[in-house]
């Protein structure tokens, strides 16, 4: 099992998309997102891994976050992300969606 220091082990790594989205027009952004994202979603969930989605209506936050097993996220790493530069650039494109950016962590249950 990996560590990142003693006793700070995981078996997951996950890789996040978020972005912030405006309630403005209905929250068109935050439906444009959600399109962004079920378009994505085959080519993500590739290879068994896990996206859950995050939405907070208080901070207008839209998360997209897709896990696997600490052992296969170098070929995820390597290939990509899953077409991960795309989804950003969809998400950027979208009128009313700011702050996208990218995070790696690792993910664990306790």
């Amino acid at each position: 099992m990996p560590s990142i220091a003693p006793t700070v082990d995981f078996t997951v790594i996950a890789r996040e998309v978020r972005c912030k989205w405006s309630p403005a027009a209905d929250k068109a952004s935050l439906v444009a997102a959600q399109a962004a994202l079920a378009e994505a979603l085959p080519s993500l969930k590739a290879g068994g891994r896990s996206v859950k989605r995050v939405v907070c209506g208080g901070c207008l936050d839209f998360k997209i976050v897709t896990s696997c097993g600490a052992e296969a996220f170098g070929a995820f790493e390597e290939g990509g992300f899953a077409g991960e530069e795309a989804l950003v650039e969809k998400l950027k494109a979208i009128e009313g969606v700011s702050e996208v950016e990218t995070q790696t962590y690792t993910f664990e249950d306790m």
